[in-house]
């Protein structure tokens, strides 16, 4: 593939909206095609012109079979779409993405989408025992978001959080340096969705239960800088 005749673009990008943890409903994960971030409509092209579907995603127990095959189907994509569900923790998203470049430079993709879901909320409580039975002694009940997604494989216990610290003491980062980093974060998060910078691709694929208002603005602008400690 010559990148200067033919050079590899991206031509449309689309997110979910944060929500609450635990505040959507597991049963109402599929909605309408044009509502669907993964619709190829939303980059004026037929769902025949995609090939290819990579997808992200860590927390796989309970989700079914084949998560990226689901997504695909479910944004009205092909049966003949080729689907694979990636798996390389917090950067399974970015992992879909090197791989559709590599795909299209190789050329046995045209058209891909590639990107990465998770549901921390949908992430289900694991009888790792049960097979083979619990017999003497007090059985355990691991939290699959913990063990497959949260907590270090080898050494039990310890939380990927805890390596922010290890980061911040290596590389010298002090608590106020870290807290100007996070108020400016903040404020440009405030500025762009005032501006509407997001609008384009924010895509509400998810029905949250009726108790829960959904409002991209919300959560974000519900915090005010004036009232952070400096």
């Amino acid at each position: 593939m010559n990148q200067q005749l033919d050079p590899i673009v991206i031509v449309s990008a689309a997110r979910t909206p944060w929500v609450v943890f635990s505040a959507t409903d597991p049963r109402r994960r599929r909605t309408g095609r044009r509502r669907h971030p993964l619709d190829p409509e939303r980059a004026g092209l037929a769902a025949e012109a995609v090939d290819t579907v990579l997808m992200g995603c860590v927390l796989q127990a309970g989700q079914g079979q084949a998560p990226a095959r689901q997504a695909a189907l479910g944004a009205g994509l092909s049966q003949a779409v080729q689907c694979t569900t990636l798996n390389k923790m917090c950067g399974s998203g970015m992992q879909a993405l090197m791989l559709g470049h590599d795909q299209l430079l190789a050329g046995s993709s045209e058209v891909l989408v590639a990107g990465g879901m998770e549901s921390m909320s949908n992430a289900p409580y694991l009888l790792t025992r049960a097979r083979g039975g619990y017999r003497m002694g007090h059985g355990q009940v691991p939290d699959h978001m913990f063990l497959d997604g949260l907590e270090d494989a080898f050494e039990r216990g310890r939380l990927m959080g805890t390596f922010a610290e290890d980061c911040a003491q290596q590389y010298r980062f002090s608590r106020e340096e870290q807290d100007a980093y996070a108020l400016e974060s903040l404020h440009r998060a405030q500025q762009a969705i005032t501006e509407g910078r997001f609008a384009s691709a924010a895509s509400r694929s998810l029905r949250p239960p009726a108790k829960l208002t959904w409002a991209l603005r919300t959560r974000p602008l519900r915090c005010s800088i004036s009232t952070c400690p400096m």
